[in-house]
């Protein structure tokens, strides 16, 4: 029997939102009146585009169950599409509960946001043993929903396709999660860059290197904090990352490059000091060197003397004369 304070989490997945965000970043923005029942599988082209473009679920699952036993699993969509029923299969093998959502508007909107958000309240009010909600999702739509979690006191953990995701719901979170920063997914294929209108293409308005230097600032601004907070100039990795967390919910330093914290950390050695001595390895702000105290004494320079004017001997005499 599983102990009373084992964690608990509840994956909700809005399927047309994610599979459609990971099509367009691989393969370019599609209209927003094209739909994934508009989608031919028969044809050889549209199926090699959506091929290059599936979605891992297995990989989004397996990162929700680090967190927690899974209790709660859903995914929403018209599963009568081809394009959805072709990953059924998938999700039934993990037990995820396929809610079935018809049209409701001649535009083909099938309201999984609302029905998703609705679920999420009733599961929180029935299960109070949940205490992870994962929402698989990048649309403002959920940033309430996001909130509201946060405020029935679930920790709330949000996935998304980079390109498609609101940053108001990435930041409403306390943890987010880029898709294709989850273990076993495979990165997209490039693509060429002719297939981007060229007055489509962004600006290039920041350099390589300002994500790592925003991260940079915000590792800083968390030592500040817990420095601040207990006077100890050493403090623990793993509390630091919870604070940077809490700081901006939108870090991951494998999306920067590195295979850990420890990693990212060691990559500053101008900002900060590692304590590798330990067993609980510490992290603190590297201390300022102190000038040097002993300056060049320069050479004492002498008072000028003041010139006297020499008298003439013939101008005593005639003062005295006087």
């Amino acid at each position: 029997m599983a102990e009373p304070t084992d964690t608990r989490v509840a994956v909700y997945i809005d399927f047309d939102n994610i599979v459609i965000s990971r099509f367009s970043q691989v393969n370019g923005r599609i209209s927003r009146q094209q739909k994934m029942k508009d989608f031919d599988l028969t044809d050889p082209d549209t199926a090699k585009l959506l091929d290059d473009a599936e979605v891992d679920l297995g990989a989004v699952l397996d990162f929700a169950s680090s967190f927690g036993t899974v209790a709660v699993s859903r995914a929403y969509a018209d599963w009568s599409v081809p394009v959805n029923s072709a990953y059924s299969d998938q999700l039934i093998d993990r037990a995820v509960d396929l809610i079935q959502l018809f049209p409701a508007t001649k535009a083909g909107k099938n309201g999984a946001d609302i029905r998703l958000a609705l679920d999420v309240a009733d599961d929180l009010f029935r299960f109070p043993h949940l205490t992870h909600v994962v929402i698989v999702a990048g649309d403002s739509d959920y940033i309430a929903l996001a909130q509201r979690c946060k405020q029935l006191g679930r920790y709330v953990v949000g996935i998304g396709v980079t390109g498609s995701v609101s940053p108001a719901f990435a930041l409403s979170c306390n943890e987010f999660k880029d898709y294709d920063a989850l273990p076993g997914v495979t990165a997209p294929p490039r693509r060429e860059a002719e297939k981007v209108p060229a007055r489509r293409r962004p600006k290039e308005t920041t350099t390589p290197t300002s994500a790592q230097d925003a991260a940079a600032d915000v590792l800083v601004r968390a030592l500040q904090l817990a420095q601040a907070k207990d006077d100890d100039e050493w403090q623990s990795n793993s509390e630091i990352k919870k604070q940077i967390l809490r700081l901006d919910p939108t870090f991951q330093e494998r999306a920067l490059g590195f295979r850990s914290f420890t990693d990212f950390a060691r990559s500053l050695p101008e900002l900060v000091e590692l304590d590798d001595g330990t067993t609980n390895r510490k992290i603190r702000l590297r201390q300022p060197v102190e000038p040097a105290t002993a300056l060049e004494s320069a050479p004492a320079k002498e008072p000028k003397k003041r010139a006297r004017r020499a008298s003439s001997p013939a101008t005593s005499a005639s003062t005295l004369t006087q």
